[in-house]
């Protein structure tokens, strides 16, 4: 897990924190440096807080200043521009807290940065419903059994084969305009999904039955 990096942007404050001893990086936005303030992370294991500032205030947050990393353009997202010093650093495993709730449009925005990052970063989210990631064109994963699991085209999938879901497809199509593959929930410990075109996203939830 050293060689994975943990980042928390301005969403939604996680429930709990994960493991930061299992990091090799720790980083977080400027907005989400005032929850993680507020629910006593130690704020002496982020290597970085980058951003544009905009939510920067409080003086009593000087003694952090060697690790703020100024990143003013407006051209993109504290998120994308967090995801490319993570980038620099040579980490390519990224866990993200905080990329759901609060502004929706945020949100969606967060996926549309991650998708554009998919082929240089492994980038997984975390909320208090789900994990949720782009997968490759042939994908399998364990432990899963009873839970909800939703596959969502970003934005249509053609030829997708999945095996270990309660509602299987086989050589099937998903589009955001027609047909998607959510909630739906695994009746195997482990599930594969195959596709030909496109590009797909999964969100696994919590246990569903």
């Amino acid at each position: 897990m050293k060689d994975k990096a943990l980042l928390f942007i301005n969403g939604d404050a996680p429930k709990s924190f994960p493991n930061p001893e299992n990091y090799g990086l720790i980083a977080c936005t400027d907005g989400a440096f005032h929850y993680l303030k507020t629910l006593n992370f130690p704020l002496n294991k982020l290597d970085f807080i980058s951003g544009d500032f905009d939510s920067h205030s409080g003086k009593d947050e000087d003694i952090y200043d060697e690790k703020f990393i100024y990143t003013p353009d407006q051209e993109k997202t504290d998120f994308h521009k967090a995801l490319e010093i993570i980038l620099e650093k040579d980490f390519t495993n990224v866990d993200v807290f905080g990329g759901s709730g609060g502004e929706q449009d945020h949100f969606l925005g967060n996926l549309t940065v991650a998708f554009g990052f998919k082929d240089k970063l492994n980038i997984k989210f975390y909320d208090e419903f789900s994990e949720y990631y782009f997968i490759p064109k042939s994908f399998t994963t364990k432990g899963v059994k009873n839970k909800m699991i939703s596959l969502y085209p970003f934005p249509s999938v053609e030829n997708i084969t999945t095996k270990g879901l309660n509602w299987l497809l086989k050589n099937g199509s998903l589009s955001i305009t027609s047909k998607l593959g959510t909630r739906n929930f695994a009746v195997e410990d482990e599930i594969a999904v195959e596709y030909e075109k496109g590009d797909l996203l999964i969100f696994v939830g919590r246990n569903y039955l």
